[in-house]
């Protein structure tokens, strides 16, 4: 039975909205998300920052390291690059354009003490808010559940913009999850016309690839992914498919998590569940020799 073009108008929108280039670990990303959303609130380079942020935040962002940081870990690291050289008109991409001279910006700023970092009590597992300030002129960005969801705006105090956003009752501007199943998303693979995927997945074949042949190269990490190899050509490991996806995707994850500038597509939030939800099939598929069509029927 043909799906209803409306039900596979949501299910692409979910995918555009799940599946987004980030640089780095997202956590610290979103971080200087959030600081340079609350810079621009602001109208000019803060005095002082005040960090909140939920435990899990403090435990994936703290030691880190922050893509196109020069190797500097941390959440202090991350608000500061946000707040001074972040766009974040570029969503999680927002200290791409990060230069030497804006390290040296960021290197003062943390030099002067302007930083605090507070434990916000919390049931959400991802939640950020970044109260700024600068002469008279205080303003503050909440972001909750998801990376770029900006849940609450204040300035000088008052709310200029909140959006009801509960863990038991999650409201926001993204797409209802509720109509997928494990039966719509197979049947869609099968019917779904290849061209309306097609830019989406070519991009997830490009940016994660690109990530992982960076990682085989011995420069980020444990090097897991290149260590896989090596025990392949030495004979420890067998030389099988399994084996060579695995250190695929692991070379992925070494790059990206020490730091390296290159994007990833993610999935559901995180450039690893990106990474590990495609790269041992984009591996599988060279090794098989499948053409990009059915390697993006896979990829759904």
């Amino acid at each position: 039975m043909a799906i209803d073009q409306t039900i596979i108008d949501k299910v692409l929108n979910i995918l555009s909205e799940e599946v987004i280039p980030a640089e780095g670990c997202t956590e610290p990303v979103a971080l200087a998300y959030v600081a340079a959303r609350a810079r621009r609130e602001l109208g000019c380079d803060p005095e002082r920052i005040d960090v909140f942020v939920s435990g899990n935040i403090i435990k994936n962002v703290k030691s880190v390291i922050v893509p196109n940081s020069g190797g500097r870990t941390g959440i202090e690291v991350a608000a500061a690059m946000g707040a001074l050289a972040g766009d974040d008109s570029k969503g999680l991409l927002v200290i791409q354009g990060v230069t030497s001279e804006d390290l040296r910006r960021v290197d003062d700023f943390l030099a002067g003490n302007r930083i605090a970092v507070h434990h916000e009590p919390t049931d959400a597992k991802l939640y950020i808010r970044v109260e700024m300030s600068a002469g008279s002129g205080q303003v503050g960005v909440e972001v909750k559940h998801l990376h770029t969801n900006v849940t609450r705006i204040t300035r000088n105090g008052k709310t200029v913009f909140s959006v009801p956003c509960f863990e038991s009752d999650f409201r926001s501007a993204i797409d209802d999850r509720q109509l997928l199943s494990v039966r719509l998303i197979y049947d869609l693979a099968r019917e779904i016309d290849i061209e309306r995927i097609r830019p989406l997945f070519d991009r997830v074949i490009s940016l994660n690839s690109a990530i992982a042949e960076e990682g085989l190269k011995e420069r980020y990490g444990v090097n897991l992914g290149s260590y896989i190899i090596k025990n392949i050509e030495q004979g420890t490991y067998g030389n099988d498919r399994r084996n060579l996806c695995a250190s695929f995707a692991a070379a992925g994850s070494d790059a990206r998590m020490s730091g390296c500038p290159l994007p990833v597509m993610t999935t559901s939030g995180s450039g690893n569940q990106g990474m590990t939800a495609s790269l041992p099939l984009i591996k599988y598929a060279e090794l098989r020799g499948f053409d990009r069509e059915r390697l993006g029927l896979s990829l759904i």
